[in-house]
């Protein structure tokens, strides 16, 4: 695979205020394949014809079973089968399918199909042969305006079929549910009718009854058929497990399977099945998928398939500073695919967060937790509104929080608050800022500060998903548009956010934490190497001034061999003998935006505790 260097030089330093000193880092040189870690899509498998003509072939195939990224296009390559590939055409499509025109009549074709991610161009498909129809069953001008008046007379027949069939689904109650089938027919519930291609989201709460809203967009799974293997979690309503699903003629799968605890209330049990009749709805790459619910036996189920990579915040902090930039767009991506999807069939999420994003092995997003009104009432990062009820403050819009005013739009501003928490690896929106304190300077006009070595286009994209005016910020489509160009030219993504170019009114992180108190395990975690604090005990650094004596040597003898964490641990040594040399840094905070009386207040009292260290020295362990 080819591989392209790219050399950074842009020195980055600022005054960390969770720890109390002057940081001074430099973007690092480093080797970045056109996708580290990830290889080109494996071929694709099968390609079916669904309808041809006298100059014309419609096809369409099934994704890679291994696509290793974020499926860019697809190449399609044709000839006629008696040139043996002595002259040939190539086209590019975005989906599973496409129509070749301007073909002979009554010819075999050749065609072949290879998909393309950031990483490259994958393997061609097999060779597969398709013949287009004969002259006689092309539409002559003579005969086409017979066609036409049967076509037209074939359309008036099913217009009025439908109109039928709605006024018996409104008046009599008529309702067809699925029951295990995924043939495209018609749909009626609720008065709502469902065409295929034309899908739109249907708010299960507008039925009576839970069970009929479920089994109208669920399919209803055999008990039998699923073993749980081991508990990962719990929920709201019960445990969270992980097991595997193996359907008659499908190969077993591994899934997650969500289940109702003993001694549910009907309440309960309506908001947890509830849940699964939104997922059913939806089928996309990047939403999650639900494989089936148990409702016909105990305990209740739903199953969905398994990411093994857990909530993508979770797995970014594990994972600090491991993946490229690009890789991170890729993530980013895919979210935004998935929200555009969303949006298109009119869905607000109005709980979107990197805590809600869950991650495969294969490094794709897909967008979770559908059940907003049940699962805040828990959730930790929530807050009581002046209007009742709980939203997360640090991700909501200003109007959604304001007005509980939930669009697509206050889905995009926290979009961008998602883009901040990957590229800040998982850090926490507004750091330990209260609820009513990230309210009042949101609403001020204040916005998040660039992550580190954040590329300039994507700040700009956060900045423009926190436009105030909800008319302002980009849609869904516009942004996976962007991330699409930045994936085509990463040169683009060179260009690192400038101290000069930050806009003026940027909140700093206000953690106040006395410096005079700071243990290694403190500093360890202060760079974001707290799984180096196991290695650190015992050993004979046991303050500040022994810890800022470590070479990358002392390092790897006390088993520190990873590079990442070395480097930032070095970093941060190079910042303690600064600080011991030149004393505390002056912070001008009106300057840097800092104009709220409350954090000004917090920043003195961080600024007086590295002058105490400098004067007294280090503080032992």
């Amino acid at each position: 695979m080819k591989s392209t260097k790219y050399n950074a030089h842009e020195k980055w330093q600022g005054f960390d205020l969770r720890q109390g000193w002057k940081l001074e880092r430099k973007l690092i040189s480093f080797q970045m394949l056109e996708l580290i870690g990830m290889q080109a899509p494996s071929p694709v498998v099968t390609i079916k014809k669904d309808r041809t003509s006298g100059n014309s072939i419609s096809l369409s195939w099934q994704e890679p079973e291994h696509p290793n990224g974020i499926i860019l296009d697809y190449e399609v390559k044709y000839y006629e089968k008696q040139e043996q590939e002595t002259s040939y055409t190539i086209l590019r499509a975005r989906g599973t399918n496409v129509t070749i025109n301007s073909l002979k009549p009554d010819t075999t074709y050749v065609f072949q199909i290879r998909a393309r991610t950031a990483a490259g161009y994958g393997t061609n498909s097999r060779k597969f042969e398709f013949e287009t129809s004969p002259d006689s069953f092309s539409i002559s001008g003579e005969n086409s305006q017979v066609v036409m008046i049967a076509i037209s007379a074939a359309v008036a027949i099913i217009l009025l079929t439908v109109v039928t069939y709605v006024l018996i689904g409104r008046f009599c109650g008529y309702n067809k549910s699925k029951h295990g089938t995924d043939e495209k027919r018609l749909h009626f519930g609720n008065g709502h009718l469902k065409l295929p291609g034309l899908r739109t989201y249907v708010d299960p709460h507008t039925y009576e009854d839970p069970t009929q809203a479920v089994h109208e967009f669920a399919k209803e799974l055999d008990a039998t058929n699923i073993s749980i293997d081991k508990v990962v979690g719990a929920g709201e309503f019960g445990e969270v497990c992980s097991g595997r699903l193996k359907l008659p003629s499908k190969k077993e799968i591994s899934v997650a399977i969500k289940t109702l605890k003993v001694g549910y209330t009907e309440k309960q049990r309506r908001d947890f099945l509830g849940e699964a009749s939104i997922m059913g709805q939806f089928d996309h790459p990047n939403i999650i998928r639900l494989e089936g619910v148990v409702t016909k036996s105990k305990p209740v189920m739903i199953v969905t398939e398994y990411m093994e990579n857990g909530s993508l915040d979770s797995f970014l902090r594990k994972h600090d500073a491991q993946f490229t930039v690009i890789q991170l767009v890729g993530m980013l991506r895919g979210i935004a695919s998935g929200m555009k999807y969303l949006s298109d069939m009119g869905y607000v999420h109005r709980d979107l967060a990197a805590r809600n994003i869950l991650i495969n092995s294969n490094l794709v997003c897909k967008v979770s937790d559908f059940g907003l009104s049940r699962v805040l009432e828990d959730d930790p990062e929530a807050a009581y509104t002046t209007r009742g009820g709980k939203i997360p403050i640090r991700w909501t819009s200003p109007e959604a929080i304001a007005y509980r005013k939930f669009t697509s739009a206050s889905d995009v501003w926290s979009y961008g608050i998602v883009l901040w928490e990957v590229m800040s690896y998982g850090e926490r929106p507004y750091w330990e800022m209260s609820n009513q304190d990230v309210i009042k300077a949101v609403d001020e006009g204040y916005r998040l500060p660039p992550p580190m070595d954040c590329p300039a286009a994507l700040y700009q994209l956060m900045l423009d998903c926190w436009q105030k005016d909800r008319n302002n910020r980009p849609k869904f489509e516009q942004i996976v548009s962007i991330l699409d160009k930045l994936i085509r030219n990463p040169g683009s993504l060179k260009i690192i956010t400038s101290a000069a170019a930050r806009p003026s009114n940027l909140l700093l992180d206000q953690s106040n934490v006395d410096i005079t108190t700071f243990r290694t395990s403190d500093w360890l975690n202060g760079v974001r190497t707290a799984q180096c604090k196991e290695i650190f005990t015992g050993v004979e650094y046991s303050s500040c001034d022994t810890i800022a004596k470590i070479s990358t040597d002392d390092m790897k003898k006390v088993g520190v061999t990873v590079v990442g964490p070395q480097k930032k641990i070095i970093s941060s040594i190079k910042a303690l003998e600064t600080q011991s040399k030149n004393g505390p840094v002056p912070v001008d905070m009106k300057k840097v935006g800092v104009t709220v009386v409350g954090p000004q207040k917090k920043i003195i009292s961080s600024i007086k505790a590295l002058e105490t260290q400098s004067k007294n020295g280090p503080v032992p362990v």
